[in-house]
């Protein structure tokens, strides 16, 4: 989930990304992600061939 949340938060857009965290390690995976909103352009390519 924490890479769905970088994918989401990197869009100028959107100023905040709801998480469904039922425990605090999902917490702390997701404000971890924020320290990683880049992604490069091989990444990117992958995540649109697969939400084709």
């Amino acid at each position: 989930m924490p890479d769905g949340t970088c994918l989401v938060l990197r869009e100028q857009k959107i100023t905040s990304a709801l998480i469904g965290a039922s425990k605090v390690s999902q917490i702390e995976e997701n404000v971890a992600a924020l320290n990683r909103l880049e992604f490069s352009k091989t990444e990117l390519n992958l995540i649109d061939e697969i939400l084709k």
